[in-house]
């Protein structure tokens, strides 16, 4: 069976299936999603471009205050590489392109830790795994296109695990729908090619805020997201808050 697995583009606190999209719990601690996970976020926004940044985030931070949650958006810029500090990997022309990608989420990142009164500058290295190494007292994921980087930040222990994906505002691909998608996905979103696409980021964002909690891997069909709801679920019964913004290009965060 295939699962959503390590490594590929932009997840870089997490993992993610592409192939062909083109890249393609502990004993005695009480986690948030064993109580489930509070009231759902506003399930879809619609968002406006907004200049050269995409689109604008306003009411998907508005939608995220009350988790502490605070998310930003950049363009994907010649120079953004030399925000990556990563002493493990070499820079090479071959990763050029993903360095790029990494470095602007992280500047990102580092703006929104200054926003919650953390440093600015903080280094934001990747674990042995690739995944960012937060400050003490945040966390935060990272992800990004081949055009634009996004990053989520928060600042509350409330929150135990955080995930977020971009996708351009295009179709799921055909091929992929039976593999992203279960039966109910497919016949809600039957006809709106878009929101399909949408799903498989919620389920992408999911992914990343299980995987940053317990290392759980996951395949699609363990995820089951009520985007109208705000909300998703896994079969093990954990639940997870959804905030989604479709616009000229697709965003969605997870919190639990």
């Amino acid at each position: 069976m295939k699962t959503l697995s390590p490594g590929a583009r932009g997840s870089s606190n997490g993992v993610r299936l592409r192939n062909d999209i083109g890249r393609r719990a502990t004993a005695g601690f009480d986690w948030p999603w064993r109580r489930g996970c509070g009231p759902a976020l506003n399930a879809a926004i619609a968002g406006h471009p907004v200049g050269d940044e995409g689109p604008d985030l306003a009411p998907l931070r508005a939608a995220l205050a009350a988790d502490g949650v605070l998310i930003g958006a950049r363009r994907i810029r010649l120079g953004d590489e030399a925000a990556l500090i990563d002493l493990r990997t070499a820079a090479t022309p071959a990763n050029l392109a993903r360095r790029r990608a990494s470095g602007a989420a992280r500047m990102i990142a580092r703006l929104l830790i200054g926003e919650l009164g953390g440093d600015p500058a903080a280094p934001l290295m990747r674990s042995t795994s690739g995944a960012p190494l937060w400050p003490d007292g945040f966390m935060g994921s990272l992800a990004h296109d081949d055009s634009f980087a996004v990053a989520a930040v928060a600042r509350n222990p409330s929150v135990a695990g955080l995930g977020v994906d971009v996708e351009p505002a295009e179709p799921l691909p055909a091929d992929l729908i039976d593999l992203v998608l279960g039966d109910e996905e497919k016949r809600l979103r039957q006809g709106d090619e878009v929101a399909r696409r949408l799903v498989f980021a919620c389920k992408e964002a999911v992914y990343k805020a299980i995987h940053s909690i317990d290392g759980t891997e996951l395949e699609y069909a363990d995820i089951e997201v009520r985007r109208d709801e705000g909300m998703a679920s896994l079969m093990d019964g954990r639940r997870l808050r959804l905030a989604t913004l479709a616009a000229d290009r697709l965003i969605a965060v997870a919190i639990c």
